[in-house]
């Protein structure tokens, strides 16, 4: 009898199932994720070296400075804009007791030791706007040791204003017939190209005539203003800007540019920055409220500032404040005799005016004890541009 084997069972088939959509939500948050990681890692290609590559800047002020440059200068300024709101000082308060020592001369600069008045010029004492005034108040001294009867480069301290009994303005007079200014790139800004750029500091064989330094005003990418530099265009000129001008020989002026993009005769640099504050001897009518002040923090906002004016006798004055509006600042300046003036930087990180009490830039002086930054600061590399004022060749220091 024969066996009969049994087939084996055949397998079933089983119906495959096409896979499982994700939801459109989950592949765009995908596509999402994946594009911020790509850009974050382009960026930080970017950021990584700018933080690192700083000389003298904290991370935090160098990765703000890097978001300025690319692009971010809006987000940048909305967040100080909220932030100096916030912390807006309240008025009133007790008054200050004594005044920031400036200068090394313990006499105004109009009388002499001896109570004999000097024959040079020398610009009247600020009078003081609170009473009664201190020791020293609106008093110019002497920036440098052993500078004789016509000193270059002045300093004073007052209280400029009554609501706020705290606040101290800082105020240095630079002299027109004996000094003459010089425009210095930093490593950083302007942003290349930039011929001639130097090593972002005073150079080595300038300082045995330097007397004072001071910071540069908004980078190119902040202002959307010009720039002239050894006599050529680096940024376009705008016309209706306050303008730094320096001449070939170092005579310098503070102007409203009117020349469009032309160099004129014998301009060596020209460094523009937002409209004058001062005009002829007036103050600019919309510093109160104007939209010509650009992308930066608002003009009432009080915070640090700076400032640069030229007075009627041809002689720079430079001011500087923490708490300051636009309006206040161009007050501080006309008070002290400007009858033209340019706001400068803006915030404690840029804010420097330094004088030299020898020569060869020996003993530098911040012009205020709350300005931070070292004041060997142009002394060594820095990233943003600034102005050296010089003794005129064959003027005794």
């Amino acid at each position: 009898m024969a066996t009969v084997t049994a087939e084996p069972p055949r397998p079933t088939r089983r119906r495959q199932r096409p896979p499982k959509k994700l939801p459109l939500w989950r592949r765009a948050r995908r596509v999402l994720t994946a594009a911020c990681i790509f850009c974050l890692a382009v960026a930080a290609l970017s950021w990584v070296p700018a933080v690192m590559g700083s000389r003298n800047l904290g991370v935090t002020v160098a990765s703000v400075e890097w978001l300025r440059a690319h692009g971010g200068n809006p987000i940048v300024s909305e967040i100080e804009n909220w932030y100096y709101t916030m912390n807006e000082p309240e008025k009133g308060g007790p008054g200050l007791k004594s005044l920031p020592k400036v200068g090394v001369a313990q006499v105004g600069a109009g009388e002499s030791e001896g109570g004999e008045e000097e024959k040079a010029y020398a610009p009247p004492n600020i009078k003081p706007v609170m009473h009664p005034k201190l020791p020293g108040e609106g008093v110019w001294q002497k920036a440098g040791a052993n500078v004789g009867p016509q000193p270059p480069v002045l300093l004073t301290t007052y209280r400029s204003e009554p609501e706020y009994p705290q606040f101290v303005a800082g105020v240095a007079w630079m002299d027109g017939s004996r000094t003459e200014l010089a425009y210095v790139p930093g490593t950083a800004e302007p942003p290349e190209p930039l011929e001639h750029r130097g090593s972002g500091e005073v150079p080595p064989n300038m300082r045995k005539r330097l007397v004072a330094t001071f910071n540069g005003g908004f980078p190119l990418e902040t202002s959307n203003a010009g720039l002239i530099y050894r006599g050529k265009i680096k940024e376009t000129m705008v016309n209706g800007i306050a303008t730094v001008v320096g001449y070939e020989g170092g005579g310098f002026n503070i102007i409203n540019w009117k020349y469009g993009n032309r160099v004129p005769k014998n301009v060596w640099f020209a460094k523009q920055n937002l409209p004058l504050i001062i005009n002829e001897g007036k103050l600019n009518p919309n510093l109160t409220d104007g939209p010509e002040w650009g992308e930066t923090v608002n003009n009432a906002v009080r915070v640090w500032r700076s400032g640069l004016g030229i007075d009627a006798h041809g002689n720079l004055i430079y001011a500087a404040a923490n708490y300051q509006t636009v309006e206040s600042l161009a007050k501080v300046l006309k008070r002290a005799g400007a009858v033209r003036a340019i706001e400068l930087d803006i915030n404690e990180d840029w804010t420097s005016f330094i004088s030299y009490r020898h020569p060869g830039a020996g003993d530098p002086s911040n012009l205020l004890p709350e300005m931070y930054r070292s004041p060997e600061r142009y002394l060594t590399p820095d990233e943003r541009d600034f102005f050296a004022v010089y003794l005129r060749p064959g003027q005794p220091w």
